[in-house]
């Protein structure tokens, strides 16, 4: 829970405690046990990184929470290996099983586990998970990172040094896609180049950067991931601070044209990755994602708001203080009102919506997509924003994920030998974005024995068939 009457929820200070601007504790055991009549699971996003700002009083019980001369960047870092860290790790440990075992929750999000610094010989990110495994009796559970460095032994076993959990948040390929969607450059951006490499590199090993400079930290970042599993990397082309941080929460297709953001959402739906979708982007809301937290405490408030406008500065192309003239203040109601989904979108952008439908039955239900098996995909670049992904089958039915950002093009001569069917095949369409059901265009790939044809702004799926 968190003071206020609205807020993102990372400022939390009663971490026991569901929000209260949500209703009641046995409304929230309501909420998880309806989403399972469902066949939903519902993930925890979790911060365990700080306190806010407002409310925190564990310190007047103990000095021993906080490490005050080791900040990260919201303020004091939690003491998880200090002096006197044993009962402090005991409290968020036990705040994890909680979860799990008084509200069935189905997992957690771990947010920038970057900031959580700890140098025990138990990451204490690990310990949470696996005490939460374990206060999940014989159900499953999920655990998700979001770690800004990269670090493969997030999701290694911990026979191997690592934090047993099961996936990481990719944000590159987050901003790979935005550089491909919309050309931007500057920030974290200047660091991606959205060419069709990134997307193949992303399909087959995860994150792009494995250990090599990141100009924009001016470090090195991550760790090699080739040995992991395509579906512990969860891939995204819009979050909560990602929306937030093009400083009006503008969504991304409203950024680009809508036959590529086509094009990128089949890419996002039917990668070998886990695929995330923030809200209303399956109906294509147009309403912003702003940054919104009411604070009674001024000055707290304006250091917020300062904090916000320096972060985001390099991305508006602005300075700190033309920054904080222009972004609109987090503690304005309007600003919080504005960000309310208009459910009434879902009727006026139908046909994005159907497409959404149709590619997650195709990811669930097409027997190669559904199978993901390691080892089992390989890519090529074609031209300078087109790529084929081909998913491999024992059987012969391999599929071909062509992907087009660009202009319409011929393939000739077509001498990659991904495009080549399997022995006694032919390649069918299964699939297109350029459907006229969603809007598109309608024009067809051609992939035949003399010619083949790449639609503009369009991904289509090939099926491989038996020659008659």
């Amino acid at each position: 829970d968190f003071p206020g009457r609205f807020g993102w929820g990372y400022d939390g200070v009663d971490l026991f405690a569901p929000s209260h601007l949500y209703g009641t504790p046995d409304d929230a055991r309501e909420f998880i046990d309806h989403a399972h009549s469902l066949g939903l699971g519902v993930i925890l996003d979790v911060v365990y990184n700080h306190f806010g700002p407002d409310g925190n009083y564990l310190g007047i019980f103990a000095d021993d929470y906080l490490i005050r001369e080791r900040e990260n960047e919201w303020g004091d870092a939690i003491n998880f290996d200090g002096p006197n860290s044993a009962p402090v790790r005991e409290f968020f440990i036990t705040n994890g099983c909680y979860w799990i075992e008084e509200f069935h929750f189905d997992g957690f999000r771990f947010d920038a586990l970057h900031a959580v610094r700890d140098r025990s010989s138990e990451y204490i990110i690990g310990a949470i998970g696996r005490a939460a495994r374990k206060a999940a009796g014989a159900r499953s559970i999920i655990l998700i990172a979001e770690n800004d460095l990269q670090e493969a032994k997030m999701v290694e076993p911990r026979s191997e040094g690592g934090d047993d959990l099961n996936g990481m948040w990719n944000d590159d390929f987050h901003h790979s896609a935005v550089v491909a969607l919309t050309g931007r450059n500057e920030a974290y951006f200047n660091d991606y180049l959205g060419a069709p490499q990134e997307f193949i590199s992303a399909a087959k090993y995860g994150f792009l950067y494995q250990g090599q400079a990141l100009s924009w930290r001016k470090a090195l970042r991550g760790t090699p991931t080739f040995a992991i599993a395509s579906e512990a990397f969860v891939c995204f082309i819009e979050n909560h601070d990602q929306i937030a941080n093009t400083g009006q929460g503008e969504r991304l297709r409203l950024q680009t044209s809508p036959a590529r953001y086509r094009a990128m959402t089949a890419l996002l739906l039917l990668g070998p990755w886990t695929p995330l979708l923030f809200q209303g982007q399956e109906f294509g809301a147009s309403s912003p994602f702003l940054f919104f937290a009411e604070i009674d405490n001024a000055s707290v408030r304006d250091a917020i708001r300062r904090g916000r406008a320096k972060w985001l500065a390099p991305f508006l192309s602005l300075t700190e203080e033309q920054a904080w003239r222009s972004l609109p203040a987090p503690d304005d109601p309007q600003v919080f009102a504005r960000c309310k989904l208009d459910f009434a979108e879902r009727q006026r952008n139908l046909q994005l919506y159907d497409l959404h439908i149709d590619l997650l039955r195709l990811r669930r239900e097409d027997s190669r997509f559904r199978q993901q098996s390691p080892g089992g995909i390989d890519g090529a670049v074609l031209g300078p924003a087109s790529f084929v992904l081909r998913y491999f089958s024992k059987e012969n039915n391999d599929r071909l994920l062509i992907v087009n950002f660009g202009e319409s093009q011929a393939l000739h001569p077509a001498s990659e030998p991904l495009l080549a069917p399997p022995t006694g095949c032919k390649w069918e369409t299964l699939w297109t974005s350029d459907s006229l059901c969603y809007g598109g265009a309608g024009a067809i790939a051609i992939a035949n024995e003399e010619q083949w044809f790449l639609p503009a702004e369009s991904t289509f799926v090939l099926r491989a068939e038996h020659k008659e």
